[in-house]
């Protein structure tokens, strides 16, 4: 059997949330992260037309460079969303060094944690996870969380 993801909620307002990676998975994540954490940067020299945008707007800060470890310095939350497997291999190792939880975005069996589906409603906030194994029922199961919250 395969194990079950335990629902870990926390506090992430006054928290550093390093982002490596500026593609459409970090766009996603960030999209995610942007209601409940108010210090997010992301660090890549390149980014997606909504990075670049949220950056803009003062809701992210974007470091235009290519990763350094210099940029997990400071963090409690690091996600490594690079096409590099090297760099993302890097920043877990470097993480690891840490102590700092790690998300890779190309290796779910060294990640500290898990991006759940999320809805919410007013202060109501419901993680989904099949335990990666049935991605479609999780959405299917977020879809009919959130109708019935829009009911209350």
């Amino acid at each position: 059997m395969k194990n079950k993801y335990f629902p870990f909620f926390v506090d992430l307002s006054e928290k550093q949330v390093v982002v490596i990676g500026a593609g459409s998975i970090a766009s996603r994540r960030v999209r995610t992260l942007l209601s409940f954490a108010d210090h997010i940067t992301v660090v890549s020299p390149e980014a997606t037309e909504e990075i670049a945008g949220l950056a803009a707007e003062g809701k992210i800060r974007w470091i235009k460079e290519k990763y350094s470890r210099e940029r997990l310095a400071d963090a409690d939350l690091v996600l490594a969303c690079t096409d590099h497997p090297e760099v993302n291999s890097d920043i877990h190792a470097a993480c690891k060094c840490l102590g700092i939880p790690v998300n890779l975005c190309n290796d779910r069996t060294r990640c500290d944690f898990y991006f759940p589906g999320i809805v919410e409603k007013d202060n109501v906030v419901v993680g989904i996870t099949a335990s990666g194994s049935d991605h479609h029922l999780a959405r299917q199961v977020r879809e009919i969380i959130s109708s019935a919250l829009e009911k209350i």
